[in-house]
């Protein structure tokens, strides 16, 4: 049986096919890249005999979600819980049955809402194992959708609640003034403390030949020519949004004191 194609570079999902498509569209884009060994492809049942989910608590409520070894741009996942269900924020390729067991340990899924392109990937195979929970997509990314699938809900305007009652609101943002959407955070109140998530806030530094850090325990960046373009800052997240503790889709990218002020210092560098 033919099996979705992965694009090994990014972690795009396409679908189950004979023969990989040619090329992938997100590594395309100006915003990533192609790798040095030009467009490769895997599959889920690849992924599963090399590879598991590490799941580990990071706070009251949220659970981190990562792949190692690190696969396409090392991306993680997070799994809010709230009263009213729990909601995977961003995505990862892989999904087994030891991953499927620790979602349900902690209540299970209700919902999955991404980012952007480079989370949509294996959000059909998280959908399914939890029962075909709805994925929310912002619409204006309707057309980086590599593997279309029923579960997929488009949604438009500047905010969406995806779990009525669980306190969680989408807030759209975009990665570039002048290019399709490309970005969508999440913001969840508990005990007066709200948390954003989200690869929004990164600052573009175009000397930079190395990965570098905007904060001592914050986001990873990087502005090497083969690599993902990251957005310059804007004042937009400071002003719109109350946060305490910003965490991005990367393993430690959490700014754990001082946030709004470390992210503001970082926006006028």
């Amino acid at each position: 049986m033919d099996e979705p194609h992965i694009c090994v570079t990014c972690g795009a999902q396409f679908p189950a096919a004979p023969a990989p498509p040619s090329s992938c569209p997100i590594c395309e884009d100006e915003r990533q890249y192609v790798g040095h060994d030009g467009q490769r492809w895997t599959t889920l049942g690849a992924l599963r005999r090399d590879r598991r989910n590490a799941v580990h608590p990071i706070a009251t409520s949220l659970t981190t979600i990562r792949t190692e070894p690190s696969f396409a741009i090392g991306q993680c996942a997070h799994l809010i819980e709230t009263p009213a269900g729990n909601l995977l924020w961003n995505c990862v390729n892989l999904i087994d049955d030891e991953t499927v067991r620790a979602v349900e340990e902690r209540g299970g899924l209700t919902a999955i809402a991404v980012s952007h392109p480079h989370f949509f990937t294996g959000v059909a195979d998280w959908s399914r194992a939890f029962g075909g929970v709805p994925v929310f997509i912002h619409a204006a990314d309707r057309e980086w959708v590599t593997r279309p699938d029923p579960a997929i809900r488009f949604w438009d305007g500047e905010t969406t609640a995806p779990l009525s009652g669980s306190g969680l609101t989408l807030i759209r943002f975009r990665h570039f003034a002048d290019r399709p959407q490309w970005s969508v955070n999440a913001r969840v109140a508990q005990r007066r403390r709200a948390r954003r998530r989200g690869d929004r806030p990164f600052r573009q530094n175009a000397s930079a030949t190395q990965p570098w850090r905007i904060w001592r325990t914050g986001s990873v960046g990087s502005a090497r020519a083969e690599a993902v373009n990251l957005p310059p800052m804007t004042a937009d997240l400071i002003r719109l949004l109350p946060f305490d503790h910003p965490h991005d889709g990367w393993p430690d990218g959490i700014v754990a004191v001082d946030a709004r002020d470390a992210i503001r210092r970082s926006a006028t560098c």
